[in-house]
């Protein structure tokens, strides 16, 4: 369905993330105000976000940052009830980017505002957990968090660099997890053998672009991706991050890659990185997929198909 933006639009930016500089800001803004006026404001916290939602009067909200920028204004959004109908879009100025790379959003400002204003909008599935937050992108337990908490202090001097050096440094730290992972009901890794990581994937890629956690994962087939790795030896953790950049980490023996609706992990104190956010630690969390729970503009084209995607089922149960 093409769409042309006509009603007023409420920008919000993130002065924290990435790469938001003013002028890039700016060049993003000119283009989306040849269509529509546009409010830009700068949200300065959760509860700051909570007034500027609160004055939203129906308006789109186009989001200006990275993948945490966006996750914090869906998951308001979705904690508040509006989230269907608000329509999202995003000028992708964070500092990994990942879910506009899995959608194919350009980098430029400009170039994703005009997406904005000219592009089509499509349902997106969304990652709920059972306290009340979503997932736009992906989720890790375990290494992947440790990863993402290690990039943290680098982000600032190295930008996307910081990624692969986070997951360096986990993986020279972790010696696994002792977990219970449950999808649908189905149990795919107990407590005997130590896990790695869980991730679940709403689309490809993860690490800013580093790294290609489920490269066949689709934000709109009503299906979470999983992966699970048993990676846990020193060479085996070098061999699976070497795969997990190239995106063929799912064709080893100590990895289980399938896809649910929902997905239960338990056991040892882990911590969770939801879309570069980092909470924890927990010893029990469950995710479950809400299918086109929101709206996004992206490039023109014609729709995914989801059936095929779902009938392709599980990749590869080991």
């Amino acid at each position: 369905m093409r769409t042309r933006v006509e009603s007023h639009m409420l920008v919000i930016a993130n002065k924290e993330a990435g790469s938001t500089e003013p002028e890039a800001i700016e060049r993003a803004l000119e283009v989306l105000r040849a269509a529509a006026p546009a409010e830009l404001v700068y949200c300065e916290s959760r509860d700051h976000l909570q007034d500027c939602l609160d004055a939203r009067a129906g308006r789109p909200v186009v989001v200006i940052g990275g993948d945490g920028s966006l996750h914090t204004t869906v998951s308001a959004l979705y904690a508040r009830g509006e989230l269907a109908d608000c329509p999202v879009g995003l000028i992708p100025l964070g500092t990994g980017n990942d879910l506009a790379r899995g959608l194919d959003l350009p980098l430029d400002p400009a170039e994703a505002a005009e997406i904005v204003r000219s592009g089509s909008l499509r349902t997106m599935d969304l990652i709920a957990d059972d306290n009340g937050g979503a997932v736009v992108n992906a989720v890790h337990v375990g290494a992947g968090a440790e990863a993402a908490q290690a990039a943290t202090p680098l982000k600032p001097r190295l930008g996307p660099l910081a990624f692969p050096l986070g997951a360096v440094l986990a993986g020279l730290r972790t010696k696994g997890w002792r977990l219970t992972v449950v999808v649908d009901g189905r149990t795919v890794a107990r407590p005997r053998r130590k896990t790695l990581m869980v991730g679940l994937a709403n689309a490809p890629s993860i690490a800013g672009g580093t790294a290609r956690l489920s490269p066949e994962a689709v934000p709109h087939d009503g299906q979470i991706d999983v992966v699970v790795s048993h990676s846990v030896g020193r060479m085996a953790r070098l061999g699976y991050a070497l795969h997990l950049t190239r995106g063929r980490h799912t064709g080893r023996d100590d990895v289980v890659s399938l896809r649910g609706r929902e997905v239960v992990v338990s056991g040892e104190e882990f911590f969770i990185n939801a879309d570069g956010e980092v909470t924890g630690p927990r010893r029990h969390c469950s995710w479950r997929v809400v299918p086109g729970a929101w709206r996004m503009y992206l490039p023109s084209g014609p729709p995914a198909d989801p059936g095929a995607a779902a009938a392709a089922g599980d990749r590869r149960v080991g």
